[in-house]
């Protein structure tokens, strides 16, 4: 995931001379999760370079570049640490297009590492991505895998809008799938790991069906994509799992078509589940599906408290509960 994602910003850099990358410790140090590596002694600390801790600035500073035709990829080092821009992103560049009647855009592409799973207590395992889903103005993807990693990070930055691109950071290095007791798998063993050299896109608006299936639809996105996956395995029920993969805008057409299909649908997010993106994707499905539904919509969330650092697991919405969600979609 971290090589996809490096790959993409390469490729965009050595494409166009406008793309800059910027922020915490992603030019010399190549950023704290390497994602930037090598960026700076390839094409120039001017087109690769650190900043002050201040994710306001930042921000700001993108937008500015932006309106300037540069197209600037900037990454805040931690989701949780994202909260000092939001001004900048919903009052300035949310709204730049609307407001300049088209004059002017802000095509800044905003990097974030979020999620658990990495002991890194409540202060380095948010998922705030329905904050930025409830922004007139801002697209929001969550990849679950490199191949599509890369190909919605090139379309993030081709893209005239800004977009947050949230990078589940316990992805980083292989497919988890909730089994924090067993062996990280590698993604060279994963047949998502393998991921094109060059220039290649996936659009900001369509999910991937990842299990054809009968029995119910499951509606996910990042890490939960693969954990969900063991849940249909370890449950033996016959699950269509859904990889949302953009939020915003999502994919209607492919949520409609697979819960008309099952006829049941369970959601599987991380973050909290009060005001949760789930919530809006229950309510999509039923004013959509509501004559096709066999039973209540089932969410399996995060809990609504900060993230435990003790108590991790507990927090994580792991197989065991993603399974019991399953069931319970089947016998509603």
């Amino acid at each position: 995931m971290v090589q996809a994602l490096n790959s993409a910003m390469d490729v965009m850099m050595a494409r166009d001379d406008n793309v800059v990358v910027f922020g915490e410790d992603v030019g010399y140090f190549g950023g704290v999760f390497r994602c930037t590596e090598g960026l700076q002694r390839k094409y120039g600390p001017d087109r690769a370079f650190d900043t002050p801790i201040a994710e306001a600035g930042i921000l700001a500073t993108a937008i500015g570049m932006g309106v300037y035709v540069l197209r600037p990829v900037v990454e805040i080092q931690f989701a949780d640490y994202i909260y000092p821009a939001t001004d900048q992103l919903v009052s300035t560049a949310a709204r730049l297009r609307y407001r300049s009647a088209g004059e002017f855009t802000a095509p800044i592409t905003v990097r974030t590492p979020c999620g658990g799973g990495i002991f890194g207590g409540q202060t380095h395992s948010q998922s705030p991505e329905a904050i930025f889903t409830h922004v007139c103005g801002l697209k929001t993807v969550i990849p679950s895998n490199p191949y599509d990693a890369k190909g919605l990070l090139i379309s993030a930055i081709e893209d005239d809008d800004p977009v947050i691109f949230l990078e589940p950071k316990r992805l980083y290095n292989g497919p988890f799938n909730g089994h924090h007791d067993q062996p990280v798998t590698p993604w060279t063993e994963h047949p998502a790991g393998e991921v094109p050299d060059g220039h290649y896109t996936i659009p900001l608006s369509k999910a991937s069906v990842v299990r054809p299936g009968e029995g119910v639809t499951v509606l996910t996105y990042g890490t939960m994509v693969h954990v969900a996956m063991a849940a249909v395995a370890e449950s033996g029920v016959d699950a269509e799992v859904v990889d949302l993969r953009t939020l915003v805008p999502v994919d209607i057409d492919t949520i409609v078509a697979s819960v008309t299909k099952t006829g049941r649908c369970a959601i599987v997010h991380e973050a909290t589940r009060t005001s949760g993106f789930g919530a809006e994707l229950s309510a999509l499905v039923q004013e959509n599906c509501f004559y096709s539904l066999e039973a209540p919509i089932v969410r399996v969330t995060g809990w609504d408290t900060p993230y435990p650092h003790s108590l991790e697991w507990e927090y994580f919405p792991g197989p065991r509960r993603v399974a019991e969600g399953l069931r319970r979609a089947m016998e509603g």
